[in-house]
């Protein structure tokens, strides 16, 4: 029986790939946890600097599997599946100080379309599409959605979206700011390898406090912004890679980042 996610890595960057195809990868209690668990391996291993998630087949992944709340012997309930699945893979995506390329190969809908959105690169394949499918069942958005889509899209978009359960194309959606870029299905997957390679080769330790100071953006004041770009400003000229970076404008060579 095939393992829900596949990984591999090369070049430093680790691919994490969604792998339930026959129900478009909808998340079930063990592909959430295991997920959660390969996270957590890569975001302490260093010789993985960049992270890749995506799908196998025609989705990247339809949210919740229905299947699984519907059968009262596998069903975890609600508060469980949001606690124990769906909030921790939030959370984790945002902390690993990491660069995290989602790669939308197909549809994204319900939590699956706002794991995406919580990711710091999201690049899609022309085939792909977004969709706040919750309210068509009943639901409210989870997985961050209310937090992330109104600060990409708007409050007004974004409202309309999740009332209507609209579904948007993936140019729409780099329209609306939704994703970095769209790339024909001929090129998708070449081009999130080479943006998360090089991400990889890049100054990671500075990328990963930029970060940092993204999800404290979300909350803090200009003074208190100010105060922590200082900071770890400072923390970031301390690092091996400033020193690599200075040294190799000064020489006119390539730096060789090592992300320390």
């Amino acid at each position: 029986m095939s393992k829900p996610i596949t990984k591999k890595i090369t070049e430093g960057v680790a691919t994490l790939t969604l792998n339930r195809p026959d129900v478009f990868n909808s998340f079930n209690r063990e592909m959430a946890l295991l997920l959660q668990e390969e996270l957590d391996a890569y975001a302490t291993d260093d010789t993985v600097r960049a992270i890749i998630l995506t799908g196998n087949g025609k989705a990247f992944c339809a949210g919740q599997d229905i299947g699984e709340i519907t059968n009262p012997e596998l069903n975890p309930g609600f508060k469980k599946i949001l606690d124990d699945h769906y909030n921790p893979i939030i959370k984790r995506i945002r902390s690993i100080e990491k660069p995290i390329v989602c790669g939308v190969n197909g549809v994204a809908a319900g939590a699956g379309a706002n794991i995406a959105l919580a990711c710091d690169v999201v690049i899609a394949s022309e085939k792909a599409s977004f969709i706040q499918a919750f309210s068509k069942i009943g639901l409210i958005p989870d997985s961050a959605g209310t937090f992330f889509l109104p600060r990409l899209i708007g409050f007004q978009k974004a409202s309309a979206l999740m009332m209507l359960g609209d579904k948007v194309s993936a140019i729409e959606a780099e329209k609306l700011g939704m994703v970095y870029k769209v790339c024909t299905s001929e090129s998708f997957e070449e081009e999130v390898i080479k943006t998360a390679t090089t991400l990889s080769k890049m100054p990671t330790k500075a990328l990963g406090l930029t970060k940092r100071l993204l999800n404290e953006s979300m909350s803090n004041g200009l003074e208190e912004q100010l105060a922590l770009e200082s900071k770890l400003q400072i923390e970031s000229a301390g690092t091996e890679d400033y020193a690599e970076g200075v040294a190799a404008f000064v020489e006119k060579r390539r730096p060789e980042f090592k992300g320390k």
